[in-house]
């Protein structure tokens, strides 16, 4: 049986643009999908828009945000050495991989909205019937991403992302160039969301979003499915 690949596409990131508040990748959206996935047998490769050591926001990695997942991490030398030497985004080709998917933190808010590597990675995906999953910040990466028509890809289609609520709750609007949210929305999605901190992942045809960290782990579950039915085709 023919190995699945999932190609992660990580923030580089490492401070908000504006205060110089250190940001990055939020640990828990990697590890949790990284796991998920990798102990089923599929086969994971990151890339991101520099390349190299991916910044990892500090926040993350404290105790009360520490899951079973991320302690897994940080024993874990082959998988830090992996998120220490991602690919950049222009070595990699969407025909080698099954799906992608973007963990968020807010770093992804600031480097792949307008990245057009990132765009037309994942207009490529999507045009070659493979999934695209992304979770909490990361669905900011669907900005400027258009379908066959030039239509905003997410224009009516469900999704959700990190809510305006929980935004506010964490003291953290002034981290965000704009509030994801309100942005899904006005590119014409069909946003919903769960309680604040309550996972909830979304899957509409070959998208997949997850609201917050919560919704990684069932964001990589939807993947998996998908990538199960294809290969019982």
């Amino acid at each position: 049986m023919k190995t699945k690949k999932v190609l992660f596409v990580v923030t580089s990131t490492a401070a908000i643009p504006a205060s110089g508040t250190k940001t990055g990748l939020w640990i828990e959206e990697f590890t949790s999908p990284y796991y998920f996935l990798s102990d089923k047998g599929v086969e994971i490769t990151i890339a991101s828009p520099a390349g190299g050591k991916t910044p990892i926001d500090p926040k993350s990695t404290q105790p009360e945000y520490s899951t079973p997942s991320v302690k897994r991490f940080f024993t874990d030398a082959a998988a830090q050495q992996k998120l220490d030497h991602a690919l950049t985004l222009d070595a990699v080709n969407a025909t080698d991989y099954d799906a992608i998917f973007y963990p968020g933190g807010h770093g992804p808010m600031w480097d792949l909205p307008d990245n057009k590597l990132s765009i037309q990675l994942i207009q490529t995906f999507y045009a070659q019937g493979k999934p695209v999953a992304l979770v909490c910040h990361a669905p900011a990466a669907l900005k400027n991403v258009v379908d066959k028509n030039g239509e905003p890809l997410v224009k009516g289609k469900k999704v959700t992302g990190y809510s305006n609520s929980e935004e506010v709750a964490g003291q953290s609007t002034d981290a965000v160039p704009f509030m994801l949210e309100d942005m899904l929305k006005e590119k014409g999605g069909l946003y919903s969301k769960a309680n604040d901190w309550q996972p909830l992942a979304i899957t509409d045809g070959l998208l997949i979003t997850g609201q917050n960290p919560a919704s990684a782990e069932p964001v990589a579950q939807e993947i998996l499915k998908q990538l199960s039915h294809e290969r019982k085709k």
